[in-house]
């Protein structure tokens, strides 16, 4: 795995990182990459996600705090200069391997500083029983992106200000707020200064190449950036079908469902939340079950082979049946 940095001393906005990613993935098929960075104070919220659900736009607004979507599923983080963010890009199609693989390196990486470190069932990197990064994943064809959080230290005002989680999913965890689920690596290692905890995770992790990015190399990164700053792709979708049903599923997340009728068949599905998905699971649900009769059994029936867990792991057929009905 060859190490990315790119030769400059200021950050550039979220955005160039993500399409880095991309960039790398897709310019050089056939290498593993990591690279790392930070941002001035943004909230990256997950494809499907609802903005106006999921975050206080008008504190980010009053505080600049920039509010970005991603193209990975998953929940919404914030991240600043405590806050240092780990991007990892490998040639493999089976993403859920790689993403179980990739956190399990980071949580060994955390071990051999001697913190009580474990990656949990979904995508977190917990110490203790606390959470300390938060990782998700997405995959073009041939290629596997995870990217995640790692952090140092932590701003609580932004924290607490700045996302609106739902009460269900804090019930989910037993606590009543966002800061008694987390802990940051400095209150762990008062001693490790954040410089010298980066060279660590580069130690313990990179066995290739460092890489500087050319002048052409940003030059096409600034290129692809510009797509996320589109209005329509930040705002993302409004569902508005004629039934919506949203759930907490254990092991999945949220999933909310907005689907509309037509003559008593499925004729659209929309799907938002902060689950993760290995392909775009509303482009699959929609394909199998759109012109299908709204009655449970024929709904059984198309997804019989078909399951949902093909698209959305861990979400068994059941589930989402029961879900839509």
């Amino acid at each position: 795995m060859d190490f990315v940095i790119i030769n400059e001393s200021a950050s550039r906005r979220l955005p160039f990182y993500l399409a880095e990613e991309e960039y790398l993935a897709r310019r050089y098929p056939d290498r593993d990459f990591f690279f790392m960075w930070q941002v001035e104070p943004t909230v990256i919220v997950g494809r499907h996600q609802l903005i106006d659900k999921e975050v206080n736009v008008d504190f980010c607004k009053a505080n600049n705090v920039d509010i970005i979507r991603r193209k990975s599923g998953g929940g919404a983080v914030v991240a600043d200069r405590n806050n240092i963010m780990f991007s990892y890009i490998t040639s493999s199609d089976d993403v859920t391997t790689t993403f179980s693989s990739y956190t399990s390196r980071i949580a060994h990486s955390l071990r051999l500083l001697g913190l009580d470190a474990s990656d949990n069932s979904r995508n977190d990197i917990l110490i203790g029983d606390k959470k300390v990064s938060g990782n998700s994943f997405y995959h073009i064809p041939g290629r596997s992106i995870v990217h995640g959080t790692m952090l140092y230290d932590f701003d609580f005002n932004l924290m607490s200000n700045t996302l609106s989680p739902s009460k269900e999913k804090l019930a989910s965890h037993g606590v009543a707020s966002t800061r008694s689920r987390v802990t940051c690596i400095k209150d762990c290692l008062p001693n490790l200064s954040i410089e010298d905890f980066k060279q660590h995770i580069i130690d313990t992790l990179i066995d290739g190449d460092t890489i500087t990015l050319t002048d052409n190399d940003i030059a096409d990164i600034e290129k692809l950036e510009q797509e996320y700053y589109r209005n329509e792709w930040i705002i993302g979708k409004n569902p508005k079908g004629e039934l919506n049903t949203s759930k907490r599923i254990d092991g999945v997340g949220e999933i909310a469902l907005s689907m509309t009728l037509n003559h008593g068949k499925i004729s659209n599905i929309t799907l938002s939340g902060d689950f993760l998905e290995t392909a775009d699971a509303e482009d699959y649900f929609n394909q199998h079950l759109k012109g299908i009769t709204y009655h449970r059994e024929n709904v059984e029936s198309a997804l019989s082979e078909n399951p949902p867990s093909k698209v959305i792991p861990g979400l068994t057929t059941t589930e989402f049946i029961n879900l839509i009905f």
